[in-house]
């Protein structure tokens, strides 16, 4: 194993020196929490960040040419002005390349030479700008870029300030243009984009004074009536959704990259949910996957997260998500949509069966423990008995869990039975024996589930594992010889019987890239759920230390590297889109990895704290589940860890535990 550990000790020292010298990154943490780049000699330069509303995504396509001057285009989507045929994809995407300073007047002329002095990342993109007009003046200008909370529009406002000493000569036009779509290619026939300057200003401005204007993109239906838009109204109301996503669930710890990455995360996480006719549907995104919920970016991924957030919106799409596919449920057992698209008016299944039914128990069952909502858990519990008994039907003879595919949809290999599926039925059942007893179902039905969760374990571990590559971990699939991150899974579910050798293999030089994990040994392709769920399992059975300086090195690149500041999907597939559940992947790593929380019941959970060696403390503060308000500190005291749990200034719980015991919390 000589060159898995050189690997790791490069990887260690990569990671260290990102975070001792940020002149390294492009990228720097400011005082208020977003980051900036403050532009340099390396350029050009470009990037693409996603940001959402509920009637409106855009995806800027970003940066700086090599004479310094900023570029942009703008690709916005309207997840519910529909196009034909109404499919997955079928949101009307348009781009704008509208630079809306060239339709400024500057003493008499255009502004040209512009140079970037900063761009800045928090929810919002801005950018400070200097326009040197010799000897007539010098102009600062910033560029303030984001969606409307709720309605169908992109904001931008733009602040032109006097930082010469000569009065200059201001004229800023207003334009007001429509473009009608094409009748026949849209749901609900022509659709009308507006593209508004809201300007029309003549003005002396003299040095240090300052003027704005705006301007903003929509998209209507024929029958809808254009919006009076107050740019300022509208930034007030994206800041203040920021700053709620930010005051709660707080990660406080000695590193700033973590405490910060999580803090964006919980943006990107949260942000992507569209109000449609089918309701509040999360969606994934990245141009493509709008107005429509899957059974693995929604339902396993970011819903159980949502609870821990408290955002009221988040709660309600993921509960919304579970009644989508509690209405396929059948007598039949026949399977579940892998996807319900076109604002829940339809349905894809293109790759059979992908396990999608253990997907939906796994996440139903925890965010219903988590979300400590008595009644939201009775509604969902015939949606998670009738998952389970599906799972159960698909045992093969060895007594796992057969499927089409897996949720790579036959990108790479996944046999008749996969590893992922299996384990997340395995979790399901034993979240089921958690939620069971609290909703008083009879004693015989949980204590089935219990035996059929040991079983279960026991085949796991002979299905699946096995020697590969020299490591005694598991095969994805029978007849799989080659690694695949996915035997990361276990970990995140609390089998630990191969953890170290499984660990070894993650980390080899076989799996580990400088992005992350490679979906399968030999190939270029990354994805970064899997390297999300590594991390999240490797701290769940105790590797501390290990997960968190790749931890430490992954958020460094995702959050001040070259593509920033979140979580990606994939390459070269989506060219490393910002989907939002991957967000939502990140944040679990702390609630339930570094945390070690795991529901078990509507007002309980377990917790195995992980505290690094390095770290004196970390705090989780106003967490919003198990239908309270709690914050939780953790200290390094005389060689133990000391715990406390206090909610409204009441102390719940305060106690020094052994490294790795696992204590179980009540909570009021």
């Amino acid at each position: 194993m000589k060159i898995e550990y050189l690997l790791f000790c490069f990887l260690l020292f990569l990671s260290v020196r990102s975070l001792e010298c940020n002149a390294e990154n492009r990228w720097s943490i400011d005082a208020n929490g977003g980051i900036s780049w403050i532009i340099d000699q390396r350029l050009p330069h470009s990037d693409h960040i996603e940001m959402s509303g509920l009637k409106i995504s855009a995806v800027l396509r970003y940066g700086i040419d090599a004479n310094g001057s900023f570029l942009l285009n703008r690709s916005l989507v309207w997840p519910t002005l529909r196009t034909i045929p109404n499919n997955t994809h079928a949101s009307l995407m348009r781009r704008f390349g509208w630079n809306v300073i060239d339709m400024i007047s500057v003493n008499a002329l255009s502004l040209a030479n512009e140079k970037v002095k900063k761009i800045s990342l928090r929810g919002i993109l801005s950018t400070q700008s200097e326009f040197d007009l010799s000897r007539k003046g010098k102009l600062e200008l910033t560029r303030i870029l984001f969606p409307s909370v709720s309605n169908p529009m992109f904001c931008e406002k733009y602040v032109l300030k006097n930082v010469g000493e000569s009065v200059l000569s201001i004229e800023i036009p207003s334009s007001h243009s429509i473009v009608m779509t094409a009748e026949d290619e849209g749901v609900d026939g022509s659709y009308k984009l507006v593209s508004i300057i809201n300007g029309q200003t003549a003005k002396q401005l003299k040095p240090g004074e300052e003027l704005s204007f705006s301007a903003t993109f929509a998209g209507y239906k024929n029958t809808e009536s254009e919006i009076k838009v107050d740019i300022d109204q509208e930034l007030k109301a994206r800041q203040d959704l920021i700053t709620d996503f930010w005051s709660n669930l707080i990660l406080e710890t000695p590193d700033s990259v973590l405490n910060t990455m999580f803090a964006f995360a919980k943006i990107r996480g949260a942000e992507s949910i569209y109000d449609t006719k089918g309701g509040l549907l999360h969606g994934p995104g990245g141009e493509s996957y709008y107005a429509a919920i899957w059974a693995n970016d929604q339902a396993e991924y970011i819903n159980p997260f949502f609870p821990y957030l408290g955002y009221t919106v988040g709660n309600q799409s993921a509960l919304n998500a579970y009644r989508h596919f509690a209405r396929y449920i059948n007598p039949e057992y026949t399977k579940l949509p892998s996807s319900i698209i076109a604002e829940g008016t339809d349905t894809w299944g293109g790759a059979g069966d992908r396990g999608d039914a253990a997907m939906v128990a796994y996440g139903a069952a925890r965010y219903a423990l988590a979300r400590g909502d008595k009644a939201e858990a009775e509604e969902l519990w015939g949606l998670i008995e009738w998952c389970l008994e599906y799972c159960k039907r698909k045992l093969n003879e060895e007594g796992v869990v057969t499927s089409d595919s897996d949720e790579l949809e036959n990108r790479f290999p996944s046999g008749n039975a996969n590893l992922c599926t299996s384990s997340l039925y395995y979790d399901a059942l034993c979240s089921a024996v958690f939620l069971g007893k609290e909703l008083g179902k009879p004693a015989s039905q949980i204590v089935n589930y219990k035996k059929e969760s040991v079983i279960l374990r026991q085949n796991i571990d002979k299905y699946f594992g096995a020697q590969v590559e020299g490591f005694n971990t598991y095969r994805y699939y029978k007849g799989n010889d080659v690694l695949r991150s996915w035997i990361c899974i276990p970990l995140t579910v609390g089998i630990y019987e191969r953890k170290g050798a499984t660990i070894d293999a993650l980390f080899s030089s076989r799996l580990w890239t400088e992005n992350g994990l490679l979906t399968q040994a030999g190939s270029e392709t990354f994805w970064d759920r899997s390297t999300l769920y590594a991390l999240r399992g490797v701290y769940a059975c105790g590797e501390t230390e290990k997960a968190t300086d790749y931890l430490e090195y992954y958020s460094t690149q995702r959050l001040l590297g070259e593509h920033v500041p979140y979580a990606i999907e994939a390459w070269p597939e989506g060219n490393q889109r910002h989907l939002s559940a991957e967000s939502g992947l990140y944040c679990r790593i702390i609630t339930e990895g570094l945390f070690g929380i795991r529901p078990t019941g509507l007002r309980s959970f377990t917790m195995t704290p992980r505290l690094p060696k390095d770290w004196d403390h970390m705090n989780l503060r106003r967490i919003r589940a198990f239908g309270n308000i709690f914050d939780v500190e953790i200290n390094r005291i005389n060689g133990k860890i000391g715990l406390k749990i206090s909610s409204n200034n009441k102390t719940i719980l305060n106690r020094k535990i052994r490294e790795g015991q696992t204590l179980t919390v009540n909570l009021p």
